[in-house]
């Protein structure tokens, strides 16, 4: 049985609505992707854990705050959820693409953070994402991995490489 879901967020819960923007930088420029509130409410949250780990590069390549990218986080996983989510749900990587931080998928850390705080196991996890950075991490942490597509039934997306 899962314990612990932790879920990419940019192409896997939700996307862009800017044309030709990859990822969201402020608020109103996203959307939930159709079917993730669905699928979520399938699940008994009071039995298992939810969790985001998400690269958020943007805050290191200086288009958003830390704070900003949070909060688009935490609001993004309200939606998702239909209530806020618990404390110590979100871990993200503030740092630039290419800066060889601790953090940044596909290295583990944040999944390992997650694991540690919900008192989740390697087996009782699942990370849930859309790139293959996201399933290396998965493989380096230990934890399972299923594509975004198969866990909320949709074709393959294209997705963020924030």
């Amino acid at each position: 049985p899962i314990k612990l879901y932790v879920f990419d967020a940019d192409g896997t819960l939700r996307r862009t609505t800017v044309p030709g923007q990859p990822c969201p930088n402020k608020p109103g420029e996203w959307e939930l992707i159709p079917g993730v509130r669905e699928r979520l409410a399938r699940i008994d949250w009071t039995r298992a854990g939810f969790g985001v780990a998400s690269n958020q590069g943007g805050v290191g390549t200086g288009y958003m705050s830390h704070e900003a990218a949070y909060q688009l986080l935490f609001d993004m996983a309200a939606a998702a959820l239909g209530s806020a989510p618990p404390a110590g749900s979100i871990e993200m990587c503030p740092h630039a693409p290419y800066s060889n931080c601790p953090c940044r998928k596909p290295k583990p850390l944040m999944l390992r953070r997650l694991m540690r705080r919900f008192r989740a196991s390697k087996g009782e996890t699942l990370f849930v994402g859309d790139m293959e950075r996201d399933e290396e991490a998965a493989r380096r942490a230990g934890t399972h991995f299923t594509w975004a597509h198969d866990f909320f039934g949709w074709p393959e997306q294209p997705s963020c490489d924030s």
